[in-house]
């Protein structure tokens, strides 16, 4: 059974709702990497080391570029889950808002412009004075 239009409106007020309780966000994905230097006598170049690493990054776009953000603490690491976190969440309730909105208005009736007969007269004066030019 399809949904009522007030039952709609309630949906979208939730999400809106939800929508405003977010706190910092940013776009992007966090990545670990790792790897060996180029240094022959390191560590890293011992059999069964598992190398330098793992270093966490943020890359993201930014006006059509590539950005990457390298985190030099575990806490910094961990504010920008957070806010990638909420970033997501932000992307998925913007998505439900918009479906929310979409079933709304195709329930929603139409309705006509009732102009009252002063405001045809003037309607009709303008488009002839509009015309005489």
């Amino acid at each position: 059974m399809a949904d009522s239009l007030s039952d709609l409106e309630g949906r979208r007020t939730d999400v809106q709702a939800q929508i405003a309780q977010l706190g910092d966000m940013r776009s992007g994905s966090i990545t670990a990497t790792g790897g060996r230097c180029g240094y022959a006598n390191c560590h890293c170049h011992s059999a069964g080391d598992p190398g330098h690493g793992p270093y966490y990054r943020l890359t993201r776009k930014v006006e059509g570029k590539t950005v990457t953000e390298t985190f030099s603490s575990p806490a910094g690491l961990a504010k920008a889950q957070r806010e990638v976190a909420e970033y997501q969440r932000f992307h998925e309730l913007s998505g439900q808002l918009l479906e929310v909105n979409e079933q709304i208005c195709g329930l929603r009736p139409v309705e006509e412009d009732t102009l009252s007969a002063q405001e045809k007269k003037r309607r009709k004066r303008s488009a002839a004075r509009s015309r005489a030019k």
